[in-house]
């Protein structure tokens, strides 16, 4: 196990060079996304020399790297955050690299792993898990097989008989879970989904019964914008994150 502590970052870097990338260590900066400042970012960042991993993070933050796989290019990174009640949050993070490129894929919460291979598999939606029910063992955990491509922590299932409606198709628009970084689809189409309200304080978003319960004076402190959570998404064209 590999922890940043008071001797600083140095020691964090050996599993990062054991897989072949580079890292950078920096304060944590306001999100263009959200508009807010998290306690702990991962991002890949690009200079004259190539790609590098982009570590932010307040200082009363632990980071630990829990395993490592030289030979598969991946490792799997732990956030501990404090909060004001003494106790802390978890986040754990796979980095990688795929056939192209490093990237960096939040883990969920329910799943409290601490292997590159638990991490792969908790990354899998239930969907995803059963059609590859008919993939060979050995593809499964390539970045695109016959059942499914996937684009850092997302993942995308062919649905040819689709038919969607051109006015409520989205040119360029942001695909995002929280408060991460967003992709970028070339066209995206939603079905369904709950109403939400999104603020710089609540970047995950409230429900309509959340919103009122607020006091009046909180919900004028802030710029309140509403979006669809947890909608059925469907993309087509190229998938990109702007570096």
């Amino acid at each position: 196990m590999y922890v940043i502590g008071k001797s600083g970052p140095n020691v964090l870097e050996r599993p990062f060079l054991k897989m072949g990338a580079r890292v950078k260590f920096g304060e944590p900066q306001t999100s263009r996304w959200t508009r807010t400042v998290n306690p702990v970012a991962l991002d890949v960042r690009s200079d004259r020399e190539g790609e590098f991993f982009l570590v932010s993070k307040r200082a009363d933050v632990r980071v630990e790297v829990l395993e490592v796989k030289p030979r598969e290019r991946h490792l799997v990174l732990l956030a501990r955050v404090p909060n004001d009640s003494g106790q802390e949050t978890k986040s754990r993070f796979l980095l990688g690299h795929d056939e192209r490129h490093w990237f960096v894929a939040a883990i969920p919460e329910r799943s409290p792993v601490s292997t590159v291979a638990a991490a792969k598999q908790a990354l899998k939606p239930e969907r995803v898990v059963l059609v590859e029910g008919s993939v060979k063992n050995k593809v499964r955990q390539r970045r695109i097989n016959k059942a499914r491509i996937r684009q850092g922590e997302w993942f995308f299932i062919p649905v040819p008989s689709l038919k969607v409606d051109p006015k409520r198709t989205f040119k360029n628009e942001p695909l995002r879970r929280g408060a991460g970084k967003p992709h970028v689809c070339q066209e995206l189409y939603r079905e369904g989904g709950e109403l939400v309200y999104i603020s710089r304080r609540y970047p995950n978003g409230l429900s309509p019964a959340e919103y009122v319960s607020l006091s009046e004076q909180e919900k004028k402190q802030t710029v309140w914008r509403t979006m669809t959570r947890n909608p059925h998404v469907y993309v087509h064209g190229t998938v990109r994150q702007p570096r």
